[in-house]
């Protein structure tokens, strides 16, 4: 007898990968706790995380949608605008000091600087470029989309019961003087970039883990202590570009491995955090990126499907009205079509 003796073939690589199914892999994920047919979801986080959102959806979960599209957006459009992405319209929060920021924000401890960006006589909002593609027409109003903004997203973090949040890039773009992160470099949608103003920061797993307890705290405050659950993911996507100096390559390995630590020191020391394993499933050896499209980032349609009934085994599909369902399943994206700044990034490559 030792130690090894009496353990699951899931412990082992020869039974647990190699020869096991990759496409249902046996006890890869065992949910830390239940999520409720009355359960208030909120989503947020890097593109895969739309994915997740949309799944849940489909199978008959509550989803909250704070900033919903106007009755006269068809749905085709509701994506080119921000909406139905996300609990609210925030478009893609990459990373984790991004969320802390926002929350901050929505407590009032926190007021933007620097983020209305101009582009051919029209104004963004650069802490979430993308969910206007048209720009407006005066800095007074995107001041104004934003207050409204923030009072909704006051709302998700006020309701929710449950918090989805994909991680997705350790590296981002920061205002010098004032701190303020962005979604993608000034330059690339908006804005112009100047090195005097913005430096390109890659964070470490400690800040990450100080970021993320930050935003932890802050929602508390917000709803007054009562508490909330969490699911961690960690996005499978590799990056688009590196402005780190190193290759791509090493590059995503290096923020990937950080962000995968974070979510299991998280996951590990916190009772109302659980972490599913879509980065894992996604890049099994086993399937030798056949995940992957031929760009060998954008991920398959069915490796969605493959990764979401990983999920369902432990979250099974709530059983609800098919009048209901069916309405959901048109207001939802289809699984290709979601929002990603940071893909952008790919053509301004050499």
């Amino acid at each position: 007898m030792n130690p090894y003796s009496e353990l699951p073939s899931s412990a082992f690589w020869k039974t647990g990968v190699t020869q096991d199914n990759p496409y249902a892999i046996n006890n890869i994920y065992k949910k830390k706790f239940d999520i409720k047919p009355n359960t208030q979801i909120a989503t947020a986080g890097s593109c895969f995380g739309q994915h997740v959102g949309n799944h849940l959806k489909r199978n008959g979960y509550k989803v909250i949608d704070e900033e919903i599209a106007p009755l006269g957006l068809p749905d085709e459009l509701h994506q080119k605008y921000g909406f139905s992405l996300y609990s609210a319209r925030y478009g893609n929060i990459y990373t984790v000091r991004q969320l802390m920021q926002l929350a901050q924000e929505v407590a009032g401890e926190r007021k933007p600087e620097n983020y209305i960006w101009e582009k051919n006589g029209k104004y963004f909002d650069a802490l979430r470029p993308a969910v206007e593609p048209d720009g407006h027409e005066t800095e007074q109003e995107v001041i104004e989309h934003r207050d409204f903004h923030i009072e909704k997203v006051k709302d998700v973090f006020t309701k929710m019961d449950l918090f989805i949040f994909t991680l997705g890039l350790t590296e981002m773009w920061v205002h010098k003087q004032c701190g303020t992160v962005y979604p993608t470099a000034p330059g690339t949608i908006c804005g112009e970039f100047d090195e005097d103003i913005y430096e390109f920061k890659n964070a470490t797993f400690g800040e990450i883990i100080n970021d993320f307890k930050l935003f932890q705290a802050t929602v508390r405050k917000i709803r007054s202590n009562k508490p909330f659950q969490m699911i961690l993911t960690v996005s499978p996507v590799p990056l688009t570009a590196t402005a780190s100096g190193k290759h791509v390559l090493v590059s995503t390995v290096h923020s990937k491995s950080i962000l995968r630590a974070v979510a299991g020191q998280l996951s590990a020391k916190q009772k109302r955090i659980d972490y599913f394993p879509s980065f894992e499933i996604v890049n099994n050896p086993r399937l030798h990126s056949t995940t992957f499209k031929e760009n060998l980032r954008s991920v398959r349609d069915e490796t969605v499907q493959m990764v979401m009934k990983h999920f369902s085994r432990e979250h099974p599909p709530i059983q609800r009205d098919k009048k209901v369902l069916k309405n959901l399943k048109n207001n939802t994206n289809s699984l290709e079509d979601v929002q990603c700044e940071e893909a952008l990034l790919e053509a301004f490559g050499k």
